[in-house]
């Protein structure tokens, strides 16, 4: 497993409290209007030990300093990987 990926499920484990197991990767860009406003790759993760989800959403986005994770819980309403963009950017969590 890439040291990408390990970091991205120690982010999962961090912020949710769960161990995760890697499932597959989508493309997701996001617009605002005209512009583009997110561009990258949701890697999808299954959980196990979590009460409510058994997916996750996780991606990082670098802040200038070093990368920042994000993981995002399949619970309503995020349904897939856009929506987990989206909800993030709605948070702030990209600023």
């Amino acid at each position: 497993m890439s040291e990408y990926l390990s970091n991205l499920r120690e982010a999962i484990r961090e912020l949710h409290g769960c161990e995760s197991t890697h499932a597959g990767t989508s493309r997701v860009v996001e617009y605002f209007g005209e512009q583009k406003v997110w561009e990258g790759d949701v890697e999808t993760f299954s959980l196990s030990g979590h009460p409510k989800a058994e997916e996750a959403f996780a991606w990082a986005f670098d802040n200038g300093e070093e990368p920042q994770y994000v993981a995002v819980l399949k619970l309503p309403p995020v349904k897939d990987p856009s929506d987990a963009v989206r909800a993030s950017i709605a948070s702030g969590a990209f600023y």
